[in-house]
């Protein structure tokens, strides 16, 4: 599984010219399941990022968690993270999380983040997303699980 976690100032997604999901301060988070992943897996990943302390402090130092700012989570789906690039120029697809068990997973960790207390807006699985953000910092964290 990977997030990849951006710290903003606000962000939106919007699928079929309707805002899906909106949020002001907190993470952007792009998700990409692939065939391994389990529950105990995003539970591992949904606990580290709601621990990430990527937010100053009052002394500009990165100090403080989502819950210490009263930050949100937009959360998106997205397979393309486990694109492949190794041969030619197209990108494969085949180590993405079958649609099923992906969308069964992003579900289940929307549920256990709202569940730990935070707002979360999401975006639609397998929806063609127009998704906008103010990167704030710009500050991009990479959450892989086979590295935790």
């Amino acid at each position: 599984m990977k997030f990849v976690i951006q710290r903003v100032s606000h962000a939106s997604v919007t699928v079929d010219s309707k805002i899906t999901g909106q949020i002001e301060k907190g993470f952007l988070v792009l998700i990409g399941v692939t065939h391994d992943d389990t529950k105990e897996t995003a539970d591992k990943m949904i606990k580290k990022m709601l621990g990430l302390r990527i937010f100053e402090d009052e002394n500009g130092k990165t100090n403080l968690s989502l819950s210490d700012v009263d930050g949100a989570l937009l959360l998106i789906s997205q397979f393309t993270l486990y694109a492949d690039c190794k041969k030619g120029h197209r990108p494969s697809f085949t180590n993405a999380g079958a649609p099923d068990m992906a969308n069964e997973l992003y579900e289940y960790i929307i549920d256990e983040c709202q569940k730990a207390g935070k707002h979360v807006e999401k975006g639609i699985f397998g929806a063609d997303m127009k998704v906008e953000l103010l990167n704030d910092g710009p500050f991009t964290i990479v959450l892989d699980s086979n590295e935790l």
